[in-house]
């Protein structure tokens, strides 16, 4: 079955949007196509509350041309899985994030697992996200190697060989059975690591392109009945007078 998948990058990196569209592709159906992207405007990271909130907008809006462009289903390639609510209200097809397509993945694979991702500071925004799909007790740990997003392009910051040294800790330490990987920029890393560590090691984002593919598959979408309903229609103002014409609205 043909397909066309919209896989977001919401940061505005396009080095990253590259390795992100290389691992979906190491595992997209042969017939899948892949629109991987990020958007016009944004910030470069996203490793705090405010930079989730500026990205949500973003998403937001590739989504919106996703499905204008007859895209089937809609992948949010960053742990925090900003602007996915929204995202689900303005699309017709399915529409994944990484951080809940791993986690929910995880608990099929193992009875507990731990999270390594990239600073402390956003530990929380995953904990947050583990209590929001309801899976906190499954998730033994969440760890952070300290090194910032962009830093895991950067061979002087040994990425692999820290998150390994940290995922061998979880892996003692945690009573964990897999090692979730935190972040989309992580996802060239987990073949690898998990030859190396003999356990599953998920990354979220080839993981939400197989969710996405099945979903697709069986003739499911995002529903409009309650919360998920298209957004009410009503005019901005001031600075978001231009989304009035980027999401759909009820008539």
């Amino acid at each position: 079955m043909k397909m066309k998948l919209n896989l977001i990058n919401p940061n505005t990196t396009w080095s990253m949007t590259r390795l992100i569209e290389e691992s979906a592709q190491a595992v997209a159906s042969p017939d899948t196509a892949i629109r991987a992207v990020s958007p016009d405007g944004g910030v470069p990271s996203i490793e705090c509350h405010l930079d989730e909130a500026i990205a949500a907008l973003g998403v937001v809006e590739e989504v919106r041309r996703g499905e204008a462009e007859g895209c089937d289903a809609h992948i949010i390639a960053c742990f925090g899985d900003p602007g996915l609510d929204a995202a689900r209200e303005v699309a017709t097809g399915p529409v994944i994030g990484i951080a809940e397509a791993a986690m929910h993945a995880a608990t099929l694979l193992a009875t507990g697992f731990s999270v390594i991702t990239t600073l402390e500071r956003t530990v929380v925004i995953a904990e947050h996200l583990t209590r929001k799909y309801g899976i906190h007790n499954h998730c033994r740990r969440i760890r952070a190697v300290e090194i910032p997003v962009l830093g895991l392009e950067d061979p002087a910051s040994q990425a692999y060989e820290r998150i390994l040294a940290e995922a061998k800790v979880a892996l003692a330490a945690d009573r964990c059975g897999a090692i979730v990987l935190g972040c989309a920029g992580m996802s060239d890393l987990a073949k690898r690591l998990g030859i190396e560590l003999g356990v599953p090691v998920i990354d979220g984002v080839t993981v939400a392109i197989g969710f996405a593919e099945a979903l697709v598959r069986c003739g499911l979408g995002t529903s409009k009945n309650g919360d998920y309903a298209l957004p009410p229609a009503k005019t901005p103002c001031g600075w978001a007078q231009g989304l009035a014409q980027q999401v759909p609205v009820k008539p």
